[in-house]
């Protein structure tokens, strides 16, 4: 938040400090977050669950389930990097290397009449 003390008028500048010195207050009055989650996690290890249980960090064991009859294989390159097929030659940065959407420089000019072999690396 970026405040610009220049064009505030003396009235305004009152306010903002009266509000800065409520928030300071405030947070004087509350305790250090070391000694919170100290609390927190004693709590939680009392009643038999850890802090990432509670909060998301992990989540418990899900039951064992039966296999079902049909698993859908993964193709052993899922997740793999392709090297870029095509560029776009008003600004060779822009690379597309042919899997999902075409990016929008490329439909933009296929859609123009231009050939989608134009934009080929060689």
């Amino acid at each position: 938040m970026s405040i610009d003390l220049d064009s505030l008028s003396a009235k305004e500048l009152d306010a903002l400090i009266n509000q800065a010195k409520k928030r300071k207050t405030t947070l004087s009055k509350r305790k250090p977050i070391a000694v919170v989650r100290k609390k927190l996690t004693q709590l939680a290890k009392a009643e038999g669950y850890s802090i990432a249980e509670l909060f998301g960090g992990a989540a418990p064991a899900a039951p064992a389930r039966a296999p079902k009859a049909a698993a859908r294989k993964v193709s052993k390159n899922a997740g793999k990097s392709v090297a870029p097929k095509y560029r776009n030659p008003a600004n060779p940065s822009e690379t597309w290397a042919g899997r999902g959407k075409q990016p929008r420089w490329l439909a933009a000019q296929t859609s123009a009449g231009k050939k989608l072999e134009d934009f080929l690396i060689r």
